[in-house]
């Protein structure tokens, strides 16, 4: 067992979450609220010497101060999520989107939206096919394939043409932010949109927390990177220092059919679609597990990237690690469990301290 003894509080661990998944922060906007709400809850910790700086781009760095600065380490999650912006205001009123990020159209049929004129007014609306009444169109309803050309936004106005919906400020470039629909389960689980990556931000300020209430300090100096556009591939690309020895990146692990991942437990991703991940740092990263008796899977992503790509693709020569709370039906209505986000804020708080 590890000689550091920590506890995660799961209520302060949920609080933070709860109100971050509610903050809206589609990438390209996420550093409009979002950032400022995280900002804000790593301040109130009160960490000794806790320096923060923004990127241009908005991103949230925190440089903390170690026993050592013979091997920097950094550690980053994302707060930017899918989303959608308006592409064209249709002749009947109604609103076409295009993608932030990837997702089914189908994963946001029915779905509630706020959408965000560009002097920062909101109007409620929802996602729907052009066809979506059966007793207009009948079976076609139901067979129409889900593509942009056929989802659009109906918007809680009287809105019977373009004109009517651009008198509202409404115009092609405005953000629409799709309901998170936060729930906290009697048996643990967390149901939301935009887990991916919130959960790890989470999971990030937890580990600070309970090393702070431990009265532990960090190993070695650490940067944090709260990225803002890791959905659209760049997010640690910049920002970091050129001196890190190893970078650990919180994300979500997948789960799936043939995935050994898991709600319960902390992820170590071994690889994904760009590779294997540094086998000296996850090789690390189960032996604190194991020493510290946390809960870990250890698994493959076929179809997922992550911050580790992005900074190594624009030049970064640390070592990286990944893992993360598994998080079922990602990029759709996402799920996840206490279990999960406590024994991964373990084993960030516990890389955190370690000197080896």
């Amino acid at each position: 067992m590890s000689d550091l003894s920590l506890s995660i509080a799961i209520d302060p661990l949920l609080n933070f979450l709860s109100g971050l998944l509610n903050t809206p922060s589609p990438t390209g906007y996420a550093a409009v609220e979002a950032i400022p709400y995280v900002e804000t809850a790593l301040r109130d910790l009160n960490w000794p010497g806790a320096q923060f700086r923004r990127t241009p781009k908005g991103a949230l760095l925190l440089d903390l101060p170690g026993q050592s600065d013979s091997a920097p380490r950094a550690i980053t999650a994302h707060v930017d999520t899918l989303g959608a912006m308006v592409a064209e205001v249709k002749a009947n009123g109604r609103l076409r989107l295009t993608q932030l990020g990837g997702y089914m159209w189908n994963a946001l049929e029915n779905e509630s939206v706020t959408i965000r004129s560009r002097d920062n007014r909101r109007f409620r609306g929802s996602v729907l096919t052009s066809k979506a009444s059966t007793h207009a169109y009948g079976a076609e309803s139901g067979h129409l394939e889900r593509t942009s050309d056929v989802m659009e936004v109906r918007i809680d106005a009287r809105t019977m043409s373009a004109a009517d919906t651009r008198a509202l400020g409404i115009e092609i470039g405005d953000f629409v932010f799709f309901d998170p629909r936060v729930e906290v389960t009697d048996t643990g689980f967390v149901r939301s949109r935009h887990l991916d990556d919130k959960a790890s931000v989470a999971a990030i300020y937890a580990a600070l927390a309970s090393l702070q209430m431990a009265g532990a300090g960090l190993a070695q100096r650490t940067t944090i990177l709260i990225a803002v556009d890791e959905e659209i591939g760049l997010g640690a690309s910049v920002g970091l220092p050129d001196d890190l020895a190893e970078l650990l990146v919180v994300d979500m692990a997948v789960l799936g059919a043939a995935q050994n991942s898991d709600e319960f437990t902390a992820g170590i991703c071994v690889k994904d679609s760009g590779g294997p991940y540094n086998l000296a740092l996850t090789d690390k990263l189960i032996r604190l597990a194991e020493r510290a008796q946390i809960a870990y899977k250890l698994d493959v992503y076929p179809y997922y990237g992550s911050d580790g790509g992005a900074y190594a693709r624009a030049g970064g020569q640390a070592r990286v690690g990944l893992i993360g709370p598994g998080v079922d039906a990602s990029h759709a209505y996402e799920r996840t469990h206490c279990d999960g986000l406590s024994h991964t804020a373990q084993l960030v708080a516990h890389y955190l301290a370690a000197a080896d």
